[in-house]
């Protein structure tokens, strides 16, 4: 256990558990979620659940009316623009920024990764591959060493996964779409800005007509 994740509270923990539910469509768009049945599930307390779901709520994840409960929000399609429009200004920031600051440490991380994310098949659960699509960013995120960065694009990239797991089932080469990340963490890696947010960007807008496609 890293030390980071043995200073986490058991809300943190919750948050943890319940928003990869809710990204990955695990709690389905618009099911209700219940403190006290959430609290037994998870093996935590009411009150690390609530905190755990007053944080979901800030990152649009949950939403709670009086009277009424909680309840994960539905996926908008219609967000698909707003969300794209974004990332395609602040990925490729955070690439370039990975790729220029990321620590020793940090980049021999991201070609552990690599050499992972290299060996995926095609032949593989889409949705743990989309997990190690949601690991990838989120290890890109860090390595910028941006925290106020890394919160957006955190959200930004939960909401995006959401929208990819509705399609999941109609989507082809979803194990091609996150093999394409080998190539981008070598670049960040060797410190390669240039190659690092222009994979990025071809990455994000490769996302967006994927899912177009569809629609």
């Amino acid at each position: 256990m890293t030390t980071v994740e043995s200073d986490k509270t058991n809300a943190d923990h919750a948050y943890d558990i319940l928003q990869e539910r809710l990204i990955m469509l695990d709690i389905a768009p618009g099911e209700p979620l219940n403190d006290e049945k959430l609290g037994v599930d998870l093996g935590y307390g009411r009150t690390p659940v609530r905190e755990a779901l007053k944080r979901l709520e800030r990152d649009r994840l949950v939403v709670a009316f009086p009277r009424r409960g909680t309840f994960a929000t539905g996926v908008d399609m219609t967000d698909l623009s707003s969300i794209s429009e974004i990332r395609r200004q602040l990925e490729p920031l955070a690439a370039a920024r990975a790729a220029r600051t990321a620590t020793a440490e940090m980049r021999r991380a991201l070609v552990e990764l690599a050499d992972d994310i290299a060996m995926i098949g095609d032949d593989q659960d889409p949705k743990e591959v989309l997990r190690k699509d949601v690991r990838v960013h989120r290890a890109i995120y860090r390595a910028a060493g941006n925290a106020h960065l890394e919160d957006i694009l955190v959200s930004l990239d939960a909401h995006a996964t959401r929208i990819w797991c509705l399609f999941l089932d109609r989507l082809p080469h979803v194990a091609h779409h996150v093999r394409e990340h080998e190539a981008l963490l070598r670049a960040i890696a060797s410190g390669d800005e240039t190659a690092a947010a222009e994979l990025t960007l071809a990455h994000v807008d490769g996302f967006e007509t994927a899912v177009r496609n569809l629609l």
